[in-house]
């Protein structure tokens, strides 16, 4: 949540909060913690957590919500939370040991609450990411740690961010229906409004060789085009109703390859018709949020609903499948090829993992992703720099992007 002035920020929260998504236990302390916490987030946040010591607590409530001007308020969140959620085994990861060491960069976004995610690198080296509670849109300098947040239309709700050839940053608006565009030399955002009012909300988004930008739209259920040269917008419905198209990639060949995150499938568009074919995944129960596809071609994904990594090879029609360290409830989410390796993170074990599979040996390792001190947050979208020597990851939960090198 963005800071408030501290006279103000109780009587606002209690008024702003929503009701809990699950009853705190009892005690003192729990509707301060339930009036403050739930104004950003259910209290199945906190339920969900591994839990943490006083202290760890004090530094994670502070990546969300500065309470600083207000001791009173402060400590009696901070001992609530640790008198009833002390850590924990709840939800505990399966760490998969192996040789390889990897660094952790870390920058903690200005603004809080602002759930920032999908770094993505420019042009100049500078990362870019997206505050999607907030509607900012942000540029970080990773070699000084100087941060930019320039203020998009209020609604967009940016879910992730673009850089074009000519450097201009897209972003999907999420909940106003468009697809934006920043200049970084003349400041200018232009928004471009679905043409169908049952577009609602488009998702992720890629550029093809051509400079075209491929989007997802989750709940509406398409996969959108636009040209950034006409401003013209096409968009196609998915087969498969409810399929929840997601995650989006673009093959060498020229062939947009979408995610299914509500069925087991994936989609393969033609990029000169638009012409959607469905690949059935074999198993029910099994959902992608999002792929990547290899220097051979190979799409690599994840199976969020039963926990594990997949393999698909469009030449054979071959798949196949190997469970994740943490198990069947380990959530993968994002994922990127780098290093020679299929990485992806297991998004619903505490902590977040971070796990490398190398296709080579069909071995796994995982680390756990740090918050600063804490480990805390989640990945929801991962890719390298442009030079391919680093993977630009995030924690939203804890507004922090971070780099990764091995």
């Amino acid at each position: 949540m963005p800071r408030l002035p501290q006279r103000f920020a109780l009587a606002l929260l209690a008024l702003l909060a929503p009701v809990p998504a699950v009853a705190l236990p009892a005690g003192e302390g729990r509707d301060l913690v339930e009036a403050v916490c739930t104004a950003c987030h259910a209290t199945n946040m906190i339920e969900a957590s591994s839990g943490y010591t006083r202290e760890d607590w004090a530094f994670l409530t502070s990546t969300m919500i500065d309470l600083s001007g207000n001791p009173v308020v402060r400590d009696g969140v901070l001992d609530y939370l640790a008198t009833h959620f002390p850590p924990a085994a709840r939800r505990s990861a399966t760490p998969a040991p192996g040789p390889l060491a990897v660094r952790f960069e870390q920058w903690q976004v200005p603004t809080l609450g602002q759930r920032s995610r999908d770094p993505v690198e420019g042009p100049d080296g500078s990362i870019w990411w997206v505050g999607q509670w907030a509607d900012i849109l942000g540029r970080l300098n990773p070699a000084t740690g100087q941060m930019e947040e320039i203020r998009l239309p209020a609604g967009a709700k940016p879910h992730s961010v673009n850089i074009a050839p000519d450097g201009a940053a897209w972003y999907t608006g999420n909940r106003n229906a468009t697809m934006g565009r920043y200049d970084p030399l003349t400041r200018q955002i232009v928004e471009f409004a679905m043409p169908d009012p049952a577009a609602r909300d488009p998702h992720t988004a890629e550029f093809d060789a051509q400079g075209i930008l491929w989007f997802s739209l989750q709940g509406s259920n398409m996969i959108g085009r636009l040209d950034p040269a006409s401003g013209e917008v096409r968009l196609v419905a998915s087969p498969r109703p409810g399929s929840r198209p997601y995650g989006v990639k673009v093959a060498a060949d020229g062939t947009v390859w979408v995610a299914c995150n509500g069925a087991n499938c994936l989609l393969r568009v033609d990029p000169a018709t638009m012409a959607v074919t469905e690949v059935t995944l074999p198993e029910a129960g099994t959902t992608v949020r999002r792929l990547d596809i290899d220097a051979d071609g190979i799409i690599w994904w994840v199976n969020s609903g039963l926990g594990r990594l997949g393999r698909y090879d469009p030449a054979s029609g071959e798949i196949r499948e190997w469970p994740s360290p943490s198990g069947p409830r380990s959530h993968p989410y994002a994922i990127a090829v780098f290093d020679g390796a299929v990485w992806y993170n297991e998004s619903g074990v505490r902590p977040d993992m971070l796990v490398r599979f190398d296709p080579a040996t069909e071995t796994f390792q995982s680390w756990p992703i740090p918050s600063g001190p804490v480990h805390a947050g989640i990945l929801r979208h991962m890719r390298t720099t442009r030079d391919g020597q680093a993977l630009l990851i995030h924690q939203s939960g804890t507004n922090h992007i971070a780099r990764v090198t091995v």
